[in-house]
């Protein structure tokens, strides 16, 4: 009995070893999000092959979401991406909109979406499908504190991407972060997006991104600008801000402060 404990013990540092000095897998196969900043702080860019961890308020849901589809799209390398829910999610933030995924670029015909039953079929679900090679990535969608998803269960996930090549995605809303073998954990929230151009009804997604946990790198908060058209994160732009017009009966004094503005 003690043998077959040891070799069990065995076999399980193993995995953890494995899971905690795979650098060979994290130094090749990197993808750039495009954000300078946070390219160098992740080495290059979001490793493949691994576990990476999004957590927001309730409230921050919508943000979260649109970042970690940005984050898929990156990383998927225009393969299909499998998008796991659990159904209490779509019950406290509706459905993924499939037109609203065009609109930030990405193709939906590639998104595949599974609704679980609770959060064990829905681990269940990403476990097998982060163990098959044919997807570029797969996105876990989990709302509120869940005791199944435990360390045992996030060691799990990460030995099926290594194994596989896939990247695993975790949206955590409404959730405190506890202990896992995940790459990156991420605290996403809204930011301030100015407007676009004038034949445009909104501006460019824009997050506020704190990078709480980098196994290989610093951590950092950056505002990241999501570019619809190129599919990738940038730095922000910078917008003029608009200037009221002086009004008609405005006194002399101002004139010489408009020309200095000039």
């Amino acid at each position: 009995m003690s043998g077959a404990r040891g070799s069990a013990l065995a076999i399980l540092r193993g995995q953890i070893e494995r899971i905690e000095t795979a650098e060979v897998v994290h130094q090749r196969d990197r993808v750039a999000l495009g954000h300078g900043e946070a390219d160098s702080a992740l080495k290059g860019g979001l490793a493949r092959a691994a576990i990476h961890e999004a957590f927001c308020e309730g409230r921050q849901g919508a943000a979260a979401t649109g970042f970690v589809m940005g984050l898929a799209g990156r990383v998927s390398a225009r393969r299909p991406l499998l998008w796991v829910r659990q159904d209490f999610s779509e019950i406290e933030t509706g459905a993924l909109s499939m037109s609203g995924l065009a609109e930030l670029g990405l193709d939906p015909r590639r998104v595949v979406m599974v609704r679980a039953a609770d959060v064990e079929s829905a681990l269940r679900t990403s476990a097998d499908a982060l163990a098959c090679d044919a997807l570029g990535a797969v996105v876990l969608e989990l709302w509120g504190e869940t005791r199944q998803f435990d360390l045992v269960a996030s060691r799990k996930l990460t030995l099926a991407a290594q194994s596989s090549g896939v990247t695993g995605l975790l949206l955590r809303m409404a959730a405190q972060p506890l202990p896992s073998t995940a790459e990156t954990r991420w605290m996403l929230r809204a930011a301030h997006s100015p407007p676009g151009s004038v034949w445009s009804a909104w501006g460019a997604p824009v997050f506020d991104a704190e990078l709480l946990r980098n196994r290989h790198g610093p951590c950092g908060r950056w505002i990241m600008e999501w570019n619809c058209d190129e599919c990738q994160f940038s730095e922000p732009s910078t917008y003029p801000q608009p200037v009221a017009a002086a009004p008609a009966h405005r006194p002399d004094p101002a004139v010489p402060w408009q020309r200095r503005a000039g």
